[in-house]
């Protein structure tokens, strides 16, 4: 007998074979068969989906749960449009708080601001708190005198850490305003946090995930670096899954700086790891060590971005993330000693580094089909486009910033680098496979039909197209977000499709994004979200059309 059977659906499966389908039968977590396949077999639970369009689950190739699940609980900033909003929204918070109370705010953007708050301005807002304010991006962050004073910034005592800036005005002096790494004299004061108050956030995240029809998320950075929250924080996902928090599956992202000599036999060759050889593919479908992130460079927003040509509305050529050599001896290192690597690559001058290393690492000791990845890909010449196929080298762009930030960014690289932007088509056209994701929170909207339409429309917030010639479909925009995303995580034999031995991870739309006009697809309803075959989201919807008990999450 079926756990579940779901009828009356138009059903995508995203397989080759055998690209739709009415009914979808599931036993215990795994889908058994479609239509004919499961003629005749009773079920406990069956669902009549009233012609709504079943697909598989989503993926979100690289985000970030635990920060994201973190900017839940502080100061939004995302929605502000004048910096005078911005100081009273500080000011409203920071009188509600202790007198040692940090404020801490996420999501500004200074290109709808006209700028960065300014460190004197966040002192009278603050109250003589400290004030950590995070740009949209997360590349840079603006802190005032108070925080300044405690990293040692004021009076000349800070290290700034390799790939960092401190921002100083026309005398000289700190503007508060602190960029890649030199963020990190912040976060010393403030990690690591809590595994009980990260555990918390992950579930935050969780709810708001599976609400948006995800199923599985790739957290692009854990542990270490200006992204990581504790050197324990693989634990916190532990803790969610515990008690019951984590209904999407979790690949792990381990930071660069984790990774550290262990001891071992020479013949093992492995020259870095984590203790006891933990490395990438450890743990089970629900919970598991993903690649080993390292970043290259900065961000399109900060300027930082390491490119080749100067920026059109700035003249730097951004910031490496470390001298190009010890980049690459850290990608070859992990590259043998088994990882995956996701090399955070953003300027064509960081794609470079990127590329070169991975085909060092392969020259090196020779690994088949690895699925290397290079997070962002912002910036492709057109030379580059035939090495990702090359090194079987696969890209990670994030299709929503075109719309959120393009117009900004279109105004950096300027309209003969337009063409290089987050591309797709290209990559699509050389072979290359493109999973989907959205960097949340540094996006202020990372749900996957928001994504799946940029990837369609390729418009700014303007409405100006942005390289018109990189547009994909909308079948090919919802491959990203299933079959594409399974395969960059090497899951294509588990998630992804629906068919028979797959994992039951589904999503009920009350419409169909591939047919829908594009200007629709973003505003699809999630009906319901299933993983394993469990309801985690969606219940009542569900409960109104079962005949038999909803199969929810134990």
């Amino acid at each position: 007998m079926l756990d579940l059977l779901l009828r009356d659906a138009r059903v995508l499966t995203m397989a080759d074979d055998r690209p739709t389908a009415h009914a979808v039968g599931v036993l215990h977590g795994r889908i058994v068969g479609v239509d004919e396949e499961i003629d005749g077999l009773p079920a406990r639970a069956v669902v009549d989906c009233d012609g709504a369009t079943l697909t598989p689950g989503f993926a979100d190739a690289h985000n970030h749960m635990a920060w994201f699940g973190l900017s839940l609980a502080e100061l939004d900033l995302t929605r502000l449009s004048a910096m005078s909003e911005l100081y009273d929204a500080v000011a409203e918070r920071a009188a509600g708080l202790p007198a040692d109370a940090w404020v801490v705010g996420a999501g500004y953007d200074d290109f709808v601001l006209g700028g960065h708050p300014r460190r004197a301005e966040l002192d009278r807002a603050g109250g003589g708190r400290p004030v950590w304010l995070k740009h949209r991006s997360a590349h840079m962050g603006v802190a005032n005198s108070v925080v300044l004073d405690r990293a040692g910034v004021l009076d000349g005592t800070a290290t700034v850490p390799p790939g960092g800036e401190i921002d100083t005005d026309a005398d000289g002096a700190p503007t508060g305003l602190l960029k890649e790494g030199a963020q990190n004299l912040v976060k010393a004061l403030l990690v690591p946090y809590p595994v009980d108050e990260l555990a918390e956030a992950v579930a935050r995240a969780a709810q708001v995930y599976t609400a948006e029809g995800l199923t599985h998320v790739t957290e692009a950075g854990i542990g270490g670096g200006w992204i990581g929250h504790s050197g324990i924080e693989a634990a916190a996902y532990q803790l969610a899954r515990q008690r019951g928090d984590l209904p999407v599956r979790v690949e792990l992202m381990t930071a660069a700086e984790v990774l550290h000599p262990v001891p071992s036999n020479p013949a093992d060759g492995v020259p870095v790891g984590l203790d006891l050889g933990l490395r990438t593919g450890f743990g089970d479908n629900r919970l598991r060590l993903g690649p080993m992130k390292i970043f290259t460079d900065g961000a399109l927003s900060s300027r930082t971005a390491a490119v080749t040509e100067p920026f059109c509305d700035h003249g730097g050529t951004g910031l490496l993330g470390d001298d190009p050599q010890v980049l690459r001896e850290r990608i070859v290192a992990a590259h043998r000693a088994g990882w995956r690597v996701a090399a955070h690559a953003i300027g064509d001058r960081a794609i470079d580094v990127a590329l070169d290393a991975f085909a060092e690492a392969q020259r090196v000791l020779p690994r088949p089909d690895v699925r290397h990845r290079i997070e962002h890909a912002a910036m492709v010449r057109p030379d580059q486009l035939p090495r990702f196929a090359e090194l079987g080298v696969i890209p990670v762009p994030q299709a929503r910033f075109l719309y959120e930030i393009g117009d900004s960014m279109a105004d950096a690289v300027g309209e003969h680098r337009l063409p290089w932007l987050y591309r797709h088509r290209s990559f699509v056209d050389s072979g290359v496979v493109v999973p989907a994701s959205s960097d949340r929170p540094c996006v202020a909207v990372g749900a996957p039909l928001a994504g799946m339409r940029s990837m369609v429309e390729r418009t700014s917030r303007d409405g100006r197209v942005l390289s018109g010639d990189e547009r994909v479909d909308a079948v090919e925009a919802l491959r990203a977000y299933t079959t594409r995303s399974a395969h960059a995580g090497h899951a294509g034999g588990e998630r992804g499709r629906v068919a028979a031995g797959l994992l039951a991870d589904l999503v009920l739309l009350g419409d169909d994004p591939t047919t829908v006009p594009s200007a629709r697809i973003s505003d699809i309803e999630v009906l319901a979200t299933f993983v394993g075959g469990e309801c985690v989201h969606g219940a009542e919807v569900v409960a109104s059309r079962c005949d038999g008990p909803v199969p929810a999450r134990r």
